[in-house]
């Protein structure tokens, strides 16, 4: 069963509105409190060999970054643990954790913690608290909106590749191994953006989940694509490389429309266009692109 089949049965269950049908990563309460639950595991999500702060550190940022998507000011956070066989390796978990929590301002609300047989791969959660003022939605795009991106994409991917055995810069690594969740990015974009949601699985299939919730195109300009010096700089510059560094994900940066004309409340790069229809298309300047195998990262 893939992920989108699993989400797909799960909507027969009983379900708060606030699910508003599985549709976003977050749940919104009717008082603006936003939940959200993330999970990264050993071998997918992480190496066998980050370090325990590192890893802790990702846990932290993946759920603040979908707080971040809903302009949501994090208020606590509840961990799902398992204990490992190694004892220090529970202790420089905790430590990142703290460094992480610190560097936030979010505290620790509790949670839970089961033990495993050593050879297992660590699974841990994380469960976030925040609240918004006013939460966009992914699925509040419309015919005309531009589509903006913060930040730099396919740092983190080609951090990844570095990260296993590869050579490259070590600022592509400390993308891929600690993330920065746009937190006040989000807050400030919530009161003028129509949809918004975090870029974790890649920027193409993430736009067209974007455009599929809100029923619209999207045509994405790879030319616009905003790269990383130390990325240009270590794959180039080429379509080849801006599409891998579309697909790529692990950027949590944040993916939003906005109305033609308008400017955003933070820096961020023009990327595509939605338009009436459905499906996503790709255009590099005037020329029509490909579209490639891959659109990003699906589970299952």
């Amino acid at each position: 069963m893939h992920e989108a089949e699993f989400i797909e049965a799960l909507r027969t269950l009983p379900m708060h509105p606030a699910a508003r049908g599985l549709v976003d990563d977050s749940a919104v309460l009717v008082d603006g409190r936003v939940l959200t639950t993330d999970m990264i595991v050993e071998g997918v999500h992480f190496l066998p060999d980050d370090t325990p702060a590192d890893v802790a550190w990702k846990l932290l940022a993946v759920n603040l970054s979908d707080l971040a998507a809903k302009g949501a000011k994090p208020e606590g956070v509840l961990i799902g643990y398992m204990l490992s066989p190694d004892e220090a390796w529970n202790r420089a978990f905790v430590e990142g954790l703290g460094e992480a929590l610190r560097h936030y301002s979010v505290p620790l609300l509790g949670g839970d913690t089961v033990s495993a047989p050593g050879d297992m791969p660590r699974s841990l959660s994380l469960t976030a608290l925040g609240k918004s003022v006013r939460a966009p939605h992914r699925d509040g795009a419309q015919a005309g909106n531009a589509l903006w991106v913060t930040g730099t994409l396919g740092d983190a991917g080609a951090g990844l590749a570095i990260a296993k055995g590869g050579t490259g810069p070590a600022a592509l690594v400390e993308r891929y191994r600690r993330p920065m969740p746009r937190v006040a990015e989000g807050q400030a974009l919530a009161r003028q953006v129509h949809a918004m949601m975090d870029v974790s699985d890649g920027l193409l299939i993430d736009a067209a989940r974007m455009a599929a919730a809100s029923g619209v195109a999207v045509t994405i300009d790879i030319a616009t694509l905003p790269l990383s010096p130390e990325l240009v700089g270590f794959v180039g510059d080429g379509r080849e490389a801006r599409l891998e560094a579309a697909t790529a994900g692990d950027d949590y940066e944040l993916l939003f429309a906005l109305p033609d004309g308008a400017m955003p409340a933070v820096p961020a790069t023009r990327v595509g266009v939605f338009s009436a229809g459905e499906g996503l298309s790709l255009v590099e300047g005037e020329d029509n692109v490909p579209m490639p195998e891959h659109l990003g990262f699906e589970h299952g």
